[in-house]
């Protein structure tokens, strides 16, 4: 979703030459957005930030409360601190640059429908950076009363991992693995994993 419409367009060719994407629909607004996914069986949204009518912040937010199993990457120009806390606070699965290659966006988006959460590395940093200074950062799981196993599994999926590849490296079934992540999202008070990846990221 993007407002310039040979960015749109361009992403569209290069995302249809590859054989396992579907590209359904493009938009250049928030609402135009949302109004496809109430329409249509949408599995990732690739979103701009700064788009007419309603931005890709506020997209993000309308489009994760009303479809909680669409997945949302914001791509953009802008590494705003604002923008880059209220995407992640609203639910966005990976946060990256419009100066990616191509091929970089691609594995962003095969990584991030498989489970993954994706930041760019200078969104990550900029996004630890701000949570330093504003005194947010603590070190220890047990001072939110976190097991030694969920602290496991809490930094797996800190690091990426899905619920499958946690439960072989554990050699914990996935019913087991689904059992803990569920237990730290009411511990912890948080909405889902991305949120968990997050929570490690800041804290930890």
């Amino acid at each position: 979703m993007d407002d310039d419409a040979l960015i749109r367009d361009s992403l569209k060719i290069i995302l249809e030459l590859e054989d396992d994407f579907n590209v359904v629909a493009t938009a250049e607004n928030g609402e135009e957005a949302l109004s496809i996914c109430q329409r249509e069986a949408i599995d990732i949204v690739l979103m701009d930030i700064r788009m007419p009518k309603m931005d890709g912040v506020l997209g993000t937010k309308v489009i994760k409360e009303s479809f909680k199993d669409i997945k949302v990457v914001i791509l953009t120009t802008f590494k705003d601190d604002e923008y880059i806390k209220e995407a992640i606070k609203n639910g966005a699965e990976g946060y990256i640059l419009k100066n990616q290659s191509p091929d970089s966006i691609i594995e962003t988006l095969r990584a991030v429908n498989k489970g993954h959460s994706v930041f760019q590395k200078e969104i990550a940093d900029t996004f630890i950076s701000m949570l330093s200074a504003s005194g947010n950062i603590k070190k220890t799981p047990e001072s939110f009363g976190i097991t030694s196993r969920e602290f496991e599994i809490l930094k797996l999926i800190g690091d990426g991992y899905s619920n499958r590849e946690i439960a072989k490296g554990l050699y914990l079934s996935e019913g087991t693995v689904r059992n803990y992540v569920t237990g730290l999202l009411e511990k912890l008070e948080l909405r889902d994993r991305t949120q968990l990846a997050i929570f490690y990221i800041r804290n930890f």
